[in-house]
């Protein structure tokens, strides 16, 4: 299959990227994230969560921050809901898009929240209805679809099974998860192929851990399966809970620079996607976890001096 001319990249940092980490980050560090990264052309970027701020204290000024950040016209700003009480506070909020999950693993499933995958997917049917009926957009996200940590190897036919759930929901778009980063070229291949046979590949996106190192190279698969969506997280933030100290989600700079250097548009500026992955690095006082930002980010001083 030719590669997609095209490509839509979700930019996850600000939620995903940032919500494990342990100090405590100032609302406005938060919207000032969002609005680089809405100024840098991302069509799509999660913003924060509804959640419980017991079990995520990192998303406690979601409301705040969704009130404070400039929309950029034409972008989508994502949040994560996982029950009623989170569609309402996304619904004040005037979110674009409340993002749902369940996983493909029947042991990560029965682990983290006590009862199966298709009983996990059940719940989530009034926040579909009421997602629906409200004229939100509405995206399901797969977890460990490629891996868990618990069962370790998780079916092809599993993921599937929960692709077809998540769209019979009426999700707009689902999320295929690498959760912990495991997964290599050929199987990612595998999982892609099945799950578009039932689900259109326009509405299927990749979402890769670069735990083992294999992001870039899964992303090269999924774009050879006929998908043309992906997930990252500038600077890389997030890490993995389940391999401490490893890195988490793909750098979108890594992403960018692949893409660009393959002639494929995602309408992202790459050198304003730098700029603000060293500044968020800076201010949490840790290393930019993305190679090509750092080795731009070394040529451009090298240049100035």
């Amino acid at each position: 299959m030719a590669l997609p001319d095209k490509v839509k990249i979700v930019e996850v940092g600000p939620r995903d990227g940032l919500q494990n980490e342990k100090e405590f980050v100032p609302t406005d560090i938060k919207v000032s994230l969002v609005n680089q990264l809405s100024d840098a052309g991302f069509l799509n970027i999660e913003a924060t969560s509804f959640v419980s701020p017991k079990w995520v204290p990192q998303m406690a000024d979601g409301a705040q921050v969704m009130e404070a950040i400039k929309r950029r016209e034409g972008t989508v700003y994502s949040v994560l809901t996982p029950n009623m009480r989170g569609f309402e506070g996304a619904l004040a909020a005037k979110a674009d898009e409340v993002v749902i999950f369940g996983a493909a693993s029947e042991a990560f499933s029965q682990k983290n929240i006590n009862c199966s995958i298709d009983e996990s997917i059940d719940r989530f049917e009034p926040v579909a209805r009421a997602a629906k009926e409200a004229g939100i957009r509405l995206r399901g996200s797969i977890s460990c679809a490629l891996g868990c940590p618990y069962q370790g190897e998780v079916p092809v036919e599993s993921v599937v099974h929960v692709a077809q759930r998540l769209i019979a929901l009426g999700c707009d778009e689902i999320d295929v998860a690498d959760t912990i980063g495991v997964a290599t070229a050929a199987q990612v291949y595998r999982v892609m192929s099945a799950v578009t046979e039932k689900v259109d590949p326009r509405q299927v996106s990749g979402h890769f851990h670069d735990t083992y190192g294999q992001a870039l190279a899964n992303i090269y698969a999924s774009l050879q399966a006929g998908i043309s969506i992906f997930h990252s997280s500038v600077a890389g933030l997030g890490g993995c809970p389940y391999a401490k100290g490893a890195t988490g989600n793909v750098a979108t700079e890594d992403v960018l620079y692949m893409l660009q250097g393959m002639g494929i548009e995602t309408g992202i500026d790459l050198d304003a996607v730098i700029t603000t992955g060293q500044w968020i690095s800076d201010y949490l006082q840790r290393p930019n976890a993305s190679r090509a930002g750092k080795a731009l980010v070394n040529k451009r001083a090298a240049v100035c001096t």
